[in-house]
């Protein structure tokens, strides 16, 4: 909670009773800020030689504001106790317009004059009431309040002319704030697209979901430095798929996204046996993709050669194998297709 600066105004009267004497601090006016919690003690003390039984209400203001909590119903003789009240004006306060609806009012009441009602043995014939005044204000916070002497800051009037001035540029400021998050793919606003992938030259194309396209625009130039390697190409599947580079992984062939290529010794002499021997090192230019996904059925074939056909060198041919793991059910072991 954060403690008023600039009291409107002040002043509380007390009823006179024998029985009953009420302390509360002499500024007895209570500033609230919508949104934020407040509080007001009022100190009540028995100054009679026997018990009595108490009930306090407050009044004067939308009663769903405040809750009222006390140490007991009764006091002994010579004792006191602190009944707190705790007051929660909704953070909308300012914004709802049910409270400007002319069947009501015409205008936003800001200003309360309110009493703590106090009820000396209820229910009984000899039922006592007394009663303090207190005020509540409804007022805006504003932080440009900390840029002024301390002088200033004890004027209710000048808070309230300071706010005029935050809600006018303070959107500005905070726009300004958060700019980084404008030039980033991953938390643009969706019609800022387009624009930023301009900036890197990339296509935007209608078979990229949203989310797909905002991490190939932000990886754009990565993608471009490593285009035609088996490094792009893995990253570019990695984007699209999310599967796992598995960078890890030093076997090319345990990875979920692994590229390979063909090679071999060929036609050695005095090593080739009949049945086994090779001619040649295999096809030139050839690799072999294949990709793991977790889910069946979860990847575009089309759409990965796309891919392929798009970053590997023209002279590259390639085939492509899409693994998925199922559990067959006659078996708990995982089985692989093609």
């Amino acid at each position: 909670m954060r403690i008023s600066e600039g009291i409107p105004l002040g002043g509380l009267s007390f009823a006179t009773s024998p029985h009953i004497a009420t302390d509360v601090p002499l500024r007895s006016s209570l500033v609230l800020h919508p949104g934020e919690p407040s509080e007001l003690i009022v100190q009540v003390k028995n100054l009679v030689q026997h018990n009595l039984r108490l009930r306090l209400r407050v009044e004067g203001f939308p009663t769903e504001w405040c809750q009222l909590g006390t140490e007991s119903r009764s006091l002994s003789p010579g004792t006191q106790m602190d009944a707190v009240l705790y007051f929660q004006v909704p953070a909308t306060f300012f914004e709802d317009q049910e409270a400007l609806r002319p069947g009501n009012k015409e205008y936003l009441e800001l200003n309360f004059r309110c009493r703590i009602v106090v009820h000396i043995d209820p229910d009984t014939e000899q039922e006592q009431v007394q009663d303090a005044e207190f005020g509540l204000y409804i007022r805006p916070y504003t932080a440009y309040m900390d840029f002024l002497p301390v002088l200033y800051r004890e004027v209710d009037f000048i808070g309230r002319f300071m706010k005029i001035f935050e809600e006018a540029y303070q959107p500005v400021i905070d726009s300004f704030n958060v700019m980084w998050a404008n030039l980033d793919p991953l938390t643009a606003p969706r019609a800022l697209l387009p624009f930023l992938a301009h900036w890197v030259a990339w296509p935007v194309d209608s078979i990229w979901n949203l989310h797909t396209s905002r991490r190939l625009i932000r990886r754009a130039v990565e993608l471009y430095r490593w285009r035609g390697t088996r490094k792009g190409l893995r990253l570019y599947l990695h984007l699209y798929t999310g599967l796992p580079l598995d960078e890890h992984l030093p076997n090319e062939a345990e990875k979920h996204i692994s590229i390979t290529e063909p090679f071999g010794k060929g036609f050695v002499l005095r090593e080739a046996y009949l049945g086994e021997a090779v001619l040649g090192g295999g096809q030139p230019y050839h690799f072999m993709i294949r990709l793991r996904p977790d889910r069946p059925n979860s990847i575009d074939e089309l759409l990965v050669r796309r891919i392929i056909d798009q970053e590997k060198p023209a002279f590259c041919t390639y085939e492509l194998f899409i693994e998925n793991l199922y559990v067959s059910p006659l078996s708990t072991t995982p089985n692989q297709t093609l």
